[in-house]
């Protein structure tokens, strides 16, 4: 089954094309993303502008033709921090719902923690025991800490990188007080939160995912991407202590000419750093695995452990073919829902 993952975040809007078996592990095809800044098209009453809607639904349009002409049977369009935040959400919903022919589920934040965990668990399996895992977004850092998979604990905090960038690190570069500021501000703010994570059990494994942790991993000696995704990357604090010192320094295009640094992440690569060193330091963690697998792969999967043909969600791809009850059917649509869990 071929199946379209349509992921509009606060920065860019990606569509993953997989081929996924239930049983199997998912199979990437094609990616294809775009620069969107939501987050960065908002007025100062938190609505997302007229342009931003505008670009919104004509790449939302532009990626589900996309989906239609990859011979997806499903496309499985979903949004996180920047519609779940914005005050004019169920407007821009449902404009791109009559304009671009697209239902976005707009996931809680709850729901993305749990779901990334899901992913981090299928790809390291059983033996790592208790796994902890932090996951930094543009608008919000999830932490998860569970022994099976379904975590026993799942948080999600206003603490991402490109929400502290608007609101702490305006300067380019910022300045170094600024950053001062910011890391003792961090550091109350995850008191609370590591303490409930932690009360829930010691971890055996620590793992970091989303862009953010990738690049850090990479900029602190990692292997680069072209070298697979079964290669092992860690993120140590001490590597990521010396890292910051150094892009802090740094304007947001001298950040983008380092290597993993896409142009659309410079500018809050600083941020990014900042609270996954404060999260560390909360934690007491010295090292993290970096898992190539988040909240994508966590949606695909909850979606093959759910029956097929369920109640609506996903969305149909017109003309596409769908095996239902291991028939063909032109022109069909899997409507099995996208299943999230909410506390």
């Amino acid at each position: 089954m071929r199946l379209g993952v349509l992921d509009v975040g606060s920065n860019t809007v990606h569509l993953l094309v997989v081929d996924a078996h239930r049983g199997g592990h998912p199979m990437p095809m094609s990616s294809t993303k775009a620069t969107l800044r939501l987050s960065e098209n908002m007025d100062s009453d938190g609505r997302i502008t007229v342009q931003g809607a505008e670009r919104l639904i004509a790449t939302v349009a532009e990626f589900a033709s996309i989906a239609e002409t990859s011979r997806c049977v499903e496309l499985m369009p979903f949004a996180t921090s920047a519609l779940r935040d914005a005050a004019n959400s169920d407007e821009v919903l449902a404009r791109v719902r009559a304009e671009a022919g697209v239902e976005l589920q707009v996931l809680s934040g709850v729901d993305e923690a749990r779901l990334t965990f899901l992913a981090v668990r299928r790809w390291y399996g059983w033996s790592p025991g208790r796994i902890l895992n932090l996951d930094i977004g543009g608008g919000s850092l999830e932490m998860t800490n569970g022994g099976d998979e379904e975590p026993d604990v799942a948080l999600s905090l206003q603490l991402g990188a490109g929400r502290l960038t608007r609101e702490w690190l305006r300067e380019d570069p910022p300045g170094k007080r600024r950053v001062a500021v910011l890391r003792d501000w961090l550091d109350a703010e995850l008191v609370a939160p590591a303490k409930q994570l932690l009360d829930a059990g010691k971890p055996d494994l620590a793992v970091g995912t989303s862009k953010t942790f990738r690049s850090l991993a990479r900029l602190t000696g990692a292997a680069p991407s072209s070298a697979g995704l079964r290669v092992r990357r860690t993120l140590t604090s001490s590597g990521l202590r010396q890292l910051i010192a150094f892009i802090s320094r740094m304007t947001a295009a001298d950040r983008a000419e380092l290597e993993g640094v896409s142009s659309d992440r410079s500018q809050q690569l600083v941020a990014g750093a900042l609270v996954a060193e404060a999260s560390m330091r909360a934690l007491s963690l010295d090292t993290l695995e970096i898992c190539p697998w988040a909240l994508r792969e966590g949606l695909i999967l909850r979606k093959l452990d759910t029956d097929m043909n369920g109640g609506p969600s996903a969305t149909a791809v017109p003309g596409a073919v769908v095996e239902t009850s291991g028939k063909p059917v032109p022109g069909g649509g899997l409507s099995g829902p996208i299943e999230t869990v909410s506390s």
